[in-house]
C-alpha cells in the first residue's frame, strides 16, 4: 500500500527520521492510516524499533528502551515513539497484537534487513490468546465512545474486533477496517461511518445509533470468541519462534 494512497499528508519521513539517534531498524505508519479510516485532520503515527549498543544495557545507567517524539509539519502532527529491539521482541512474545501490526503495517518508511528477519519470525508467536488483546482493546474503545459518542472509538471497536476474528480464523493479521468488511461478516452502515469519519477526527456517530452498534459490537464479540474456540493457531509462542527471536536479538546486538 503506497503511502499517499494511504491518505498520509507527508510521504517523505527521511530528514525527520535521520534525526534519530543510532540505528533504526524500521518504521511504519500505525493509527488511523493503516487502519483505514483517517480523517482530514488525523495526526501521522508512526512507530518502529531502534537498536541500543551493548554499553547502554550493561551499564549503571537506565537504558532508553523507548523513545517518543512529537513534531508538527506543515500543520500536520505527527509523532514516533520507537522501542529498543529487545523490549520489543519481548512484546511480541506477549499476546499483543499492537505490536505486530506495527511490524507487519504494509505502510513502511524505513526498512531494514533485520526488519525483514523479524517479519519472518511473525507467524511463530501468533496464538490464540491474541483474541484476548483485540477484546480488550475493543472493550476499552467501546467504553470510550459511550463516553464521548464519537465515531473515532466506535471504528476503533468495530476495527479491533474483526481484526481478531480474521486473526484467529487465518492466522494472518490485518489491520485495514476497508478490507476486513470484504473478508469478515460486518454491519453494512460501516463504509458510511469510515466516509463520515473522512471529514472530521472527532465527528459524532449519529448513525447507527447506539442500540444498535451495542447489540452488533456484542454480536461480533460472540463471532471473536467462537473463532478463538475453533482456531488452530497454538496457545502460546513455541519454542521455535522464541530460540528465533533470542538469536535474532544477541546478533544484532554484537553486531551493532
Amino acid at each position: 500500500m503506497h503511502l499517499h494512497e494511504a491518505g498520509l499528508p507527508v510521504t517523505d519521513f527521511g530528514p525527520v527520521l535521520a534525526e534519530e539517534p543510532g540505528p533504526l531498524l524500521f518504521a511504519t505508519v500505525s493509527g488511523a492510516h493503516l487502519y483505514g479510516f483517517p480523517s482530514r485532520d488525523s495526526d501521522v503515527d508512526l512507530r518502529g524499533v531502534h537498536l541500543l549498543p551493548a554499553e547502554d544495557l550493561v551499564g549503571l545507567r537506565e537504558p532508553e528502551e523507548t523513545r517518543s517524539r512529537m513534531w508538527d509539519r506543515e500543520g500536520v502532527e505527527m509523532d514516533l515513539v520507537t522501542h529498543d529491539l529487545r523490549k520489543f521482541v519481548r512484546l511480541m512474545l506477549k499476546p499483543n497484537g499492537y505490536v505486530l501490526e506495527q511490524l507487519l503495517s504494509p505502510l513502511v518508511v524505513h526498512t531494514s534487513e533485520l526488519h525483514a528477519q523479524l517479519v519472518e519470525l511473525a507467524p511463530a508467536v501468533v496464538t490464540r490468546n491474541h483474541a484476548h488483546h483485540y477484546r480488550g482493546f475493543a472493550n476499552t474503545q467501546w467504553r470510550l465512545f459511550e463516553k464521548t459518542g464519537e465515531l473515532k472509538p466506535l471504528l476503533y471497536t468495530f476495527r479491533a474486533l474483526l481484526t481478531g476474528i480474521h486473526l484467529m480464523r487465518s492466522g494472518e493479521v490485518r489491520a485495514h477496517l476497508p478490507t476486513l468488511l470484504t473478508q469478515v461478516g460486518a454491519p453494512g452502515y460501516l463504509p458510511d461511518l469510515i466516509a463520515a469519519k473522512a471529514e472530521a477526527e472527532h465527528a459524532a456517530a449519529e448513525v447507527p445509533g447506539g442500540a444498535v452498534a451495542r447489540a452488533d459490537v456484542e454480536a461480533l464479540h460472540g463471532v471473536l470468541d467462537e473463532a478463538q474456540g475453533a482456531s488452530g493457531l497454538p496457545e502460546a509462542a513455541g519454542r521455535e519462534g522464541f530460540d528465533g527471536l533470542h538469536e535474532l536479538v544477541v546478533r544484532a546486538r554484537l553486531g551493532a
